[in-house]
């Protein structure tokens, strides 16, 4: 009877059997809740979060590295200036934020994405401020919501797509513009010359779309923009979602 009942399963054509494909429908029902679980306890463990700053970056930078200790700073002295730090929660770049933050004395979030390499979490996260992420999707939630400058170190493929998230919400005014800033020009030259050359050039976007971001050099220049991002008075909780 099973045997007549396979041979006669209607099949996809991607060579599926229908069965197959109920039981993935029927898995993404109960998937929904698992995200539900996720973004609550994202809400519920950072909805009391001080001002904060997200830095972004690769996990693949090693201690000590130019751009490690550019990122320590950076979360050292927002830090020092009453911003909560908040990042991947991984090694690297992250690992240097949290740090940074840990040495300034301020909030230290880590909001860390599940992977089975390169990621794991850092010991500079406040232990109240640790969450796992399972989506991607939900993690960026969070980074949006709870954080009011997105800072930009050099990184792979994970930080362009929180960069170009950004920038897109805010061009398409789904979220107010806050401060999107790319760290190191040096690294970011040629990205900068196609957005230009190519977006730009080829009328993909406005030039008032170059306004969205910043690039800069130093720890100083990012606590000016943030600054006076501040005194304009535009500090608030994000409400992008």
């Amino acid at each position: 009877m099973s045997e007549h009942s396979d041979k006669n399963e209607p099949v996809l054509k991607n060579g599926a059997k229908q069965k197959q494909w109920d039981e993935t429908q029927t898995q993404d029902t109960w998937r929904i809740f698992k995200i539900m679980s996720e973004f609550v306890e994202g809400f519920e463990k950072l909805s009391r979060l001080p001002p904060c700053v997200t830095i972004f970056g690769s996990a693949r930078i090693k201690k000590g590295s130019k751009y490690y200790e550019l990122s320590r700073e950076i979360a050292y002295r927002l830090g020092k200036e009453g911003y909560g730090v908040i990042t991947g929660g991984g090694p690297g770049i992250m690992e240097a934020g949290n740090r940074g933050a840990r040495e300034a004395g301020t909030t230290s979030v880590g909001a860390n994405i599940v992977l089975p390499f390169e990621q794991h979490a850092n010991p500079y996260i406040d232990p109240d401020k640790h969450i796992d992420f399972h989506y991607f999707f939900v993690r960026k939630v969070m980074f949006l919501k709870y954080s009011q400058t997105y800072i930009i170190m050099p990184g792979g493929f994970g930080t362009m797509d929180e960069a170009f998230e950004a920038l897109t919400l805010i061009q398409t005014n789904k979220s107010d513009r806050f401060p999107v800033i790319f760290v190191g020009s040096e690294y970011w030259v040629g990205l900068i010359d196609w957005i230009q050359n190519r977006m730009l050039g080829e009328g993909y976007i406005s030039q008032e779309d170059l306004d969205l971001f910043s690039v800069v050099d130093s720890a100083d220049d990012i606590v000016a923009i943030i600054d006076n991002y501040w005194r304009t008075g535009k500090l608030k909780l994000r409400e992008n979602f």
